[in-house]
Parts: C-alpha cells; structure tokens; sequence
C-alpha cells in the first residue's frame, strides 16, 4: 500500500534529519582530525553518538515505509483556562 502524503512526509523528513546528522559528524571528524590527535579523541564520543541518532532516524523511516509508524491527524491543542 502505497504511503500517504503526510507519512511519506515524515519519512523524508527522517531520512533529511539522518543525513545532516551524518554530515554534521564527519565535518567534526575532519576538523578534529586537523587539530590533532587530542581533539579527535575528544571529538569521538560525541560523533558516535551523531552516527546513533542518525541510525536510530534511518530506522524511524524504515518503519513509516513499511506502515509501522503512521502520523495521524494532530488532535487540537488544550487551551489553559485561567480562574480567577
């Protein structure tokens, strides 16, 4: 079955995020690189923590292209009253 507009949506909004995830981490990896060996030590925890994001959003949108995870309509938002 083929994905509704808003789902296909989605999906490539996670599958974008994914990618500039990914991007972002080897931009610091090339920086890190640069400043030495330190710095790329340092940089490493945090760009493995990009690629698992960026893994974790490939995922999401394997899941939207196989009807796992569906967006539905958005419910209205509850206004807050103020009593007084």
């Amino acid at each position: 079955m083929p994905l509704t507009k808003p789902n296909q949506e989605l999906r490539r909004d996670l599958k974008g995020a994914a990618f500039f995830l990914e991007e972002a981490a080897l931009e610091m990896f090339r920086v890190a690189k640069q400043r030495g060996d330190t710095e790329l030590l340092e940089a490493m925890e945090t760009i493995e923590k990009l690629h698992e994001q960026a893994d974790r959003l490939t995922a999401y949108a394997d899941e939207v292209k196989a009807g796992r995870i569906v967006r539905g309509k958005a419910e209205p938002a509850i206004k807050a009253t103020s009593e007084g």
